[in-house]
């Protein structure tokens, strides 16, 4: 009896996992096709050599990674670094105060708040960068305006420079650092603030003991969602900055549409995807056993 009430289990669990297997089939085999599979074709390509006039040659070499080491490719990578890291910082001070104000509201004014920050995304953000374009260039709305008021003799120049591809990132990424944060804040009870001001509490503590460890998850969770697309940014410095303010993703179109070296193109995507899975390692180590079990934000 025991013999067959066991044999049947183990028919039964073989079957459920065959089933499981079954259903992820789909899923897996997509990801290998169209993730992995890329991937590996990059990292190859990375390993070629380039031809004499483009192109591939499948002979093995390391010499485009080491080619990375130019003090010019160092320039590019941590002007990228520096311009994603200032649109991080400068996203969570102007995305924090925001999100704290939105999840404090009655609840359809929250949802008016929220459709007028995600209305941007309406609209193609090609046309949202030429728009900018419009209004800093030398000729433009902002300097025009500044001109018939006599707050400037001249016209400034803020078009094709470091501050103009700045404002365009903080401009296209600050949703979404704004909308991870409203969920993190709007989960906290408004109980616990209150206590802390029943505690005598001023701003900052408040600021600093309650809501930061509160709103932690939503914190890292907005930084990765606008460090990473900041960082492999290529229309934004290539509309507003120009030369003068050429990023990673400048650099590796660079290579595959201009200069034809595709071997040097995919060293840099490959350097760009470490720097980027180092990104979301931090995020998942920095997130407590609490916000994993419940899935993030």
């Amino acid at each position: 009896m025991n013999f067959w009430s066991s044999s049947q289990e183990t028919a039964t669990g073989l079957c459920s996992r065959f089933r499981g297997w079954r259903l992820l089939g789909p899923g897996l085999l997509w990801t290998a096709v169209f993730c992995l599979f890329p991937l590996v074709v990059v990292l190859a390509v990375s390993l070629a050599t380039r031809g004499t006039y483009g192109g591939i040659l499948w002979e093995f070499s390391p010499d485009n990674y080491r080619d990375l080491l130019h003090p010019l490719y160092g320039r590019i990578f941590g002007q990228s670094l520096l311009l994603a890291g200032m649109t991080t910082g400068i996203c969570l001070a102007l995305g924090f105060p925001l999100a704290y104000y939105i999840a404090r509201l009655p609840p359809r004014r929250q949802a008016l708040w929220l459709i007028f920050i995600m209305i941007p995304f309406w609209t193609n953000f090609l046309v949202r960068t030429y728009a900018w374009m419009f209004i800093l260039r030398t000729e433009g709305l902002l300097n025009t305006v500044l001109l018939q008021w006599h707050l400037i003799s001249a016209p400034l120049d803020l078009l094709y420079s470091n501050q103009a591809v700045l404002l365009g990132l903080v401009y296209g990424y600050l949703p979404f650092m704004v909308l991870p944060l409203y969920a993190a804040i709007e989960r906290i009870d408004p109980a616990l603030i209150e206590a802390a001001w029943d505690l005598y509490a001023d701003r900052w503590s408040l600021f600093r003991r309650v809501l930061i460890p509160l709103t932690k998850p939503g914190i890292i969770a907005g930084c990765v969602l606008v460090f990473i697309p900041s960082l492999g940014a290529y229309l934004t410095p290539d509309l507003l900055g120009g030369a003068r303010s050429m990023m990673i993703g400048n650099l590796i179109q660079h290579e595959y549409l201009v200069a034809r070296d595709w071997p040097l193109g995919s060293a840099l995507s490959i350097v760009l995807m470490i720097i980027v899975m180092s990104s979301l390692l931090w995020y998942f180590r920095a997130q407590s056993p609490q916000t994993r079990e419940r899935g993030g934000l």
